[in-house]
């Protein structure tokens, strides 16, 4: 047997693509940010670092186990959680995974689990306790995102021997985690919102973002760390990592298109907000898919994903669920979109490519199994929080602004006057 050794190519762009994935932690926190009124916006961005804290430590301690170790059973529901513990000699230079370091594998999945996270935090945006989402945080990843990454990342005889059901036994395809990432933290969304109910004044009073020059900027910085996100999952510099790359520009752009004129058509402006919303909505849906389609696929898909996600933002009104940043219409609409087209526009294996429709039923099969879990999962986990150390903040504390009631802070200080106001809005604001 050939030894396998470092490719220092493979390595440096797996290196760069962690970088990348790590810059969308504070992109998703500015994206989060400017769309909240402006006594919520440190709280929101918080709930993104808190994420990305909680989640790596218990990833180090045993989320990779529980994700890359052989399947317990071999059933392909979760890994073993006592054979990387605290990663038990992985974490040296010599050990490898593939042909990079393995160090590098298990730091890029280690992001992976921590923005799947950080995304869920939309939903409830303007009144969680800080401190019960520290405690979600972990017990999500734990229960609900562990496990569906094995079912999804975990390949047989990759990291170790037995993997997980949906890679190996199932055979839906997802590149980069349009399960495992989208349609998992917007099922979570959902929950959570149901959980926690409206913020007050939902429905009645604006609502509107306190800066869409921060929200512009979120998004740009997660369309330039999403390369690394989607192209990093080639594991290598290599042309499924080019192809990622070119599919994720491509969906982004169309998706950017549909978003503005669907709002054009029904509102009669296309707005910068729409233009970051559309952004966010093609990167998640082609996210699944960027490995699987030509380029032609990825523009319908982004085109699909740009209009529906648009469509789907009034749901939330008509159903009388509150999720603040529209985590439902753009991660578990966009998710579903990216995952389900595959089996229409996948090359080889569509519905349009001469596939048939059995591809097709394995995306449907997928994504409805992430759903139903990660919702069920989350409905418990957070029932379970909100009855014991509660998870929303007071009537009263809500009012004031969560960020001087939860962090006793404010996020632009423009008067020495601590009894004076903000951009004109008081104290109680």
């Amino acid at each position: 047997m050939e030894e396998v050794v470092v490719n220092s190519g493979d390595t440096a762009w797996m290196l760069i693509s962690t970088g990348l994935v790590v810059l969308m932690i504070p992109g998703l926190a500015l994206f989060y940010g400017g769309m909240v009124r402006v006594k919520s916006v440190l709280n929101m961005m918080m709930m993104s670092f808190g994420a990305l804290a909680v989640v790596f430590v218990v990833w180090i301690a045993f989320g990779f186990s529980m994700v890359f170790g052989d399947s317990v059973g071999g059933r392909g529901l979760i890994g073993d959680i006592g054979q990387f513990t605290f990663l038990n000699g992985l974490d040296n230079s010599a050990a490898l995974i593939g042909t990079i370091p393995a160090a590098v594998f298990i730091a890029f999945q280690g992001i992976f689990a921590a923005i799947t996270v950080a995304l869920i935090s939309g939903s409830i945006a303007d009144r969680a306790k800080f401190g019960a989402w520290m405690v979600f945080a972990g017990i999500w990843a734990t229960v609900v995102y562990f496990p569906v990454a094995h079912w999804v990342f975990a390949f047989d005889n990759f990291v170790a021997e037995t993997g997980g059901w949906i890679a190996n036994d199932l055979g839906a395809l997802d590149f980069a985690g349009g399960t495992a990432v989208h349609i998992n933290a917007g099922a979570a969304g959902l929950a959570l919102a149901i959980i926690l109910g409206k913020r007050v004044g939902f429905g009645k009073i604006p609502m509107r973002p306190h800066s869409l020059p921060l929200v512009m900027l979120g998004a740009a910085l997660l369309w330039f760390g999403w390369f690394g996100f989607n192209a990093g999952s080639a594991v290598g510099s290599n042309g499924t990592a080019g192809l990622a790359l070119l599919n994720t520009i491509g969906a982004t752009t169309a998706a950017v298109l549909s978003w503005l004129l669907v709002e054009k058509i029904r509102d009669g402006h296309a707005t910068s907000l729409g233009a970051a919303s559309g952004v966010v909505a093609g990167l998640v849906a082609i996210t699944p898919a960027c490995a699987a389609v030509n380029a032609s696929g990825a523009l319908i898909i982004g085109v699909i994903a740009g209009a529906l996600c648009a469509l789907s933002v009034g749901l939330k009104f008509k159903l009388g669920y509150d999720d603040s940043l529209d985590v439902v219409a753009v991660h578990l609409v966009g998710g579903i979109v990216g995952t389900v087209m595959i089996g229409f526009v996948g090359v080889d294996v569509g519905l349009f490519n001469g596939g048939g429709t059995e591809q097709l039923v394995k995306q449907v099969v997928g994504a409805g199994a992430v759903l139903a879990y990660s919702f069920i999962a989350t409905l418990i986990i957070g029932k379970l929080i909100d009855l014991t150390i509660g998870f929303r903040i007071t009537h009263d504390q809500e009012i004031a602004g969560i960020d001087l009631a939860v962090h006793a802070e404010r996020a632009y200080e423009l008067s020495d006057n601590s009894q004076g106001s903000v951009f004109g809005i008081s104290k109680g604001a």
